[in-house]
């Protein structure tokens, strides 16, 4: 795992670096102290992850975040500053991580941990393809957490998925489960022509909904079938909606 540094203070570059090379396998290539320099570099070159201060010369960190949102091709963002005020800002962006200075080594630790838990298994997906495949050629199945185990899980079995802050929760008739990723990330992952997202922080499998319930502003309640849960449906996705559900 590839990785660079943004930060224009060298005392706190040196101690990332540090934490970095003592607890991870994540190889940083290179440094930067202003976001320009970043900028020309990622368009060059193939990271993983960057982590990213947000008050930086030139380009803050922010700003520069904004725009690799819309790289094809996009590293995870690990914030790493004094300014809790843009967490919010950093969470639509679906950055991996907040972390706020002074920061703890349990903290950094942590982080690194759970940024290579995710690389292991991505990479075991690419190696042991052991997804069963369906007939447009995607997996019919997910890998999803529960109590420190991996359980199988067939996409048809999910009834709905809501956003938890940097998380996913994924909800089936029996039992619920945690994501590492953002929702958006998650939904890559659910190839089937059922899975719909309907809001921000939904997704809900169509062939789970027992009713559609009119709501305010012309937009819906999902209630779904087995489950005391309800789905939104926003605006902005309304019209894909009604003609996925032929109404």
């Amino acid at each position: 795992m590839k990785g660079i540094i943004v930060e224009d203070e060298f005392p706190a570059r040196e101690e990332l670096k540090y934490f970095i090379n003592s607890f991870s396998n994540i190889e940083i290539i290179d440094e930067f102290d202003n976001g320009v320099d970043v900028l020309k570099f990622i368009q060059e070159n193939i990271i993983d992850v960057i982590f990213l201060d947000i008050n930086i010369p030139m380009i803050d960190g922010m700003l520069l975040a904004r725009t690799i949102d819309n790289f094809k091709v996009k590293p995870k963002i690990v914030f790493i500053t004094a300014y809790k005020e843009h967490a919010v800002d950093a969470f639509e962006l679906e950055a991996f991580d907040y972390i706020l200075k002074p920061y703890s080594e349990e903290r950094i630790v942590s982080m690194l941990e759970k940024l290579e838990n995710i690389k292991v298994l991505l990479d075991n997906k690419k190696e042991k393809n052991t997804k069963i495949i369906s007939i447009e050629g995607s997996l019919d199945k997910v890998s999803l957490w529960k109590n420190d185990k991996l359980i199988v899980v067939k996409i048809d079995d999910i009834y709905y998925c809501e956003a938890d802050e940097r998380e996913t929760i994924v909800f089936t008739k029996e039992d619920k489960y945690v994501v590492k990723s953002s929702i958006t990330e998650f939904e890559k992952n659910l190839a089937s022509d059922k899975i719909f997202k309907t809001h921000r922080s939904f997704i809900v499998n169509t062939s789970k909904i027992e009713a559609i319930i009119p709501w305010f502003n012309n937009t819906y309640k999902l209630k779904l079938k087995d489950l005391n849960a309800e789905v939104p449906v926003s605006r902005s996705k309304i019209k894909d909606f009604r003609k996925l559900m032929h109404i």
